[in-house]
This record gives structure tokens, sequence and C-alpha cells, in this order.
């Protein structure tokens, strides 16, 4: 019998302990470039029970308040009872926050934007693909998909006695290339003690995963599994401690793709960690879009302190009829990777999106969010330079 050649993503839902974290760090973010948009940020985030300790280095103009910041995000999660045992109302929060090194400063701040240094060393990808009309790999994409139709349901009051904490996976099987399938969907949701688990189970299947697959136009005969361990009542930082930057698969490709490394939530657009894999995604989408491969992985790499990548880096994966040294020809004139340009480019100082949506169900491939290296819109300008070639 052959083999199933199966490939498999996972998700986390907002009230994920990690998730809360990266919100919180987000958040954070967000009130320091709403005023001071050179704001220098990387806060990190720490919880478990109901503890949160905020730490990193900042340097801001902003007036902020952390403590009203991580209540917030708690409150708009749902961590509002004590029967949680994380409770806005109550909980223990510390604050460690300190000022930027300024070793690091006088590299990243050289005054012109163009010549803005890369806030740090490191490697980051982005990848794009004709799996869907997002452009993304589909296993990530519904991952993503079930828990966020299950959070809207849970705080409409339709998902009855479910709580903030969700974890979803989806194995695709590849065996047919050309005709995926769904092959295997599991959901682990948190919920009120002494409930019916059949009536929730059921629920869980006929109204998200059935619903969420045939959104796809995916089979719906697809084996599940719900709870595996049977119960799920204590959840969220009272089951796990949570900590910033712990879900860098789940918030880029689901394990797809190669990854640098680098998280993203609470840092500020100068760390290329962050800035330069959205470059990256917009790189290989916009390549995508305008038919120089079926996929693409770019890879950039940045100095400390220094502008202009260090390399960059093309995979077509045997799915284009153009050379690597062709493509790369094609990005160096279409697209400039410094981080000053890129923060330009993408108004990654001055967003019309909020950082602290992103923390959760990903950063690329959000039909939810309008984001600006989301957009195909360098693809009559490649075609124009494949054409010369």
């Amino acid at each position: 019998m052959e083999e199933k050649i199966l490939f498999t993503s996972e998700s986390v839902s907002e009230g994920h302990p990690d998730k809360l974290c990266d919100q919180i760090s987000d958040a954070i973010l967000d009130a320091c470039l709403k005023d001071d948009p050179n704001s220098h940020v990387a806060c990190e985030v720490f919880t478990s029970d109901n503890f949160v300790l905020v730490g990193g280095e900042i340097t801001t103009t902003s007036k902020i308040n952390v403590e009203e910041i991580v209540k917030d995000v708690l409150r708009h999660v749902g961590y509002n009872s004590s029967d949680l045992i994380t409770d806005y109302h109550t909980v223990e929060i510390v604050n460690r926050i300190h000022q930027q090194s300024p070793d690091i400063n006088q590299g990243v701040s050289r005054g012109k934007i163009e010549d803005t240094g890369a806030g740090d060393q490191g490697i980051m990808f982005g990848y794009a693909c004709k799996e869907n009309e997002g452009y993304m790999p589909l296993a990530i994409v519904i991952a993503h998909k079930l828990l966020r139709e299950a959070t809207r349901l849970r705080k409409n009051g339709e998902f009855k006695h479910s709580r903030p904490d969700m974890k979803s996976q989806v194995t695709i099987d590849y065996t047919d290339p050309s005709h995926p399938r769904v092959d295997t969907v599991l959901m682990s949701v948190q919920h009120d003690p002494d409930i019916d688990l059949e009536k929730f189970e059921k629920y869980i299947h006929d109204s998200i995963m059935v619903k969420v697959v045939k959104s796809f136009g995916l089979n719906t005969d697809f084996k599940y599994l719900i709870n595996p361990t049977g119960r799920f009542v204590i959840g969220g930082p009272a089951g796990d401690t949570g900590l910033t930057g712990r879900k860098i698969i789940v918030d880029t490709y689901g394990g797809y793709a190669e990854h640098g490394g680098g998280a993203f939530s609470g840092k500020d657009p100068t760390k290329v960690d962050r800035s330069a894999a959205y470059m990256a995604r917009y790189i290989a989408k916009n390549l995508v879009a305008a038919e120089v491969a079926e996929r693409i992985l770019i890879q950039l790499s940045y100095a400390i302190g220094i502008a202009e990548p260090l390399s960059i880096s093309v995979k077509t994966f045997g799915s284009s009829k153009y050379s690597k040294s062709e493509i790369l020809s094609v990005i160096k004139k279409v697209f400039d990777c410094r981080p000053g340009m890129i923060i330009k480019k993408f108004s990654l100082t001055k967003p019309t999106f909020r950082y602290r949506d992103l923390a959760v169900y990903g950063h690329f491939g959000r039909p939810d969010l309008d984001l600006p290296w989301e957009k195909i819109d360098k693809v009559e300008e490649i075609k124009a330079l494949l054409n010369k070639i």
C-alpha cells in the first residue's frame, strides 16, 4: 500500500498563554508608536497563573501605562473571572522595563531614513505558493481559520461553555499534489467543568471544523480529534506558563518554509527580525503572483548597524523556468531591502493596523487584515523586467 504524503501545521488561539504574552508585548509597542513613531521597543512578557511580568528595553517619549495595557488585553481575550484563575480584575503585574542600550541605538539611528541600520544581525525568510488565493500553505491557513471562527463564536455567545485557550492542528494529504485533501483535523478547546462533552464535541465538528474546511472547497470526510485527553478545563496561564516569541512557526508558515529563528512580537520595525520578514514575504508573494515560480522562498540577512542586506537568496524548488541569477537581478531592481526603506514602504512606524492584531492567527495571508506586505503591486514591474531577459 502506498504511503500517504502528509504535512501538518498547528495554530493557537488568543487565549493561549504564549499568545497572551505576544499580544501584551505588541499592545505596548502600539502604545509607544502612537505618540512617538521613533520609539525603540524590545518588550518581553511572561505569565503564569494570575501573574504577568513585563520586561525589556524601551526608548520612547510616549506616556504608557503598562498595567492598563495588560489588563485591557486580558479583558478583551476573556480572562475576566476568578473561575479561570487568570483574571484582569485581580492580576498581579510587575513592570521591569528599562531603556534601550545606547550601543544599539547609535548603530540604528543615523539621521536619514535610508541610512537606518539594522537593529540586529540575523536571517529572515519569506515564502509564497499557489495553494490558495492567499498564497499560503493550506495547513496553516486552515488551522488559523478554525480558531478565528471558534473564538468569534465564543465571544458572541454561540459557542457555549467554551473558554479562551484553544489549539488546532491540520494535516493535509499531498499524495496527489494537484488535488490536496484534508486528512485529519485536531482541536483542543478549553471548556467549563461539568458539561455535556458529547454535545460540546458535536458542535465543534459540525459548526466549526466542517464549516471551515468547506470554505476552502475541500473534503469533509476527514478524520478528527477533539480534546484527546477527554477533558480541558484548566487552561491559559493557569495550565501552562506563557512567554513572548515562543510561537514563531505559528506566526509564519506553519513549518512549511524555513525560519530564521527571530520572533516578531514586542519589537519595533528597526528590528529586522520583524520588518525584513515582512519584506521577504512581500517579495515572495509578488514573484509568485507574477508567475515567476509556483513556490518561492526568499532569505535576507543583515548585520547590526548596516543598512544594506548582507545577502539575498532565492529558492524556487524546481518550479521556475528562470535561473536564480535572473530572479535575483529582478529582486534587486524592484525591491529596496534596507530597513529604513522597508519601514517607509509599509508605514511600519505609523501603521494603519495594530501590531496587537498581528500577534494572533499569523502575520501573513490574513484575509481579515489589510496588510501592506500582502499587497500584490509589483507584478507588472516584475513581468516587464522578465520580458527583457
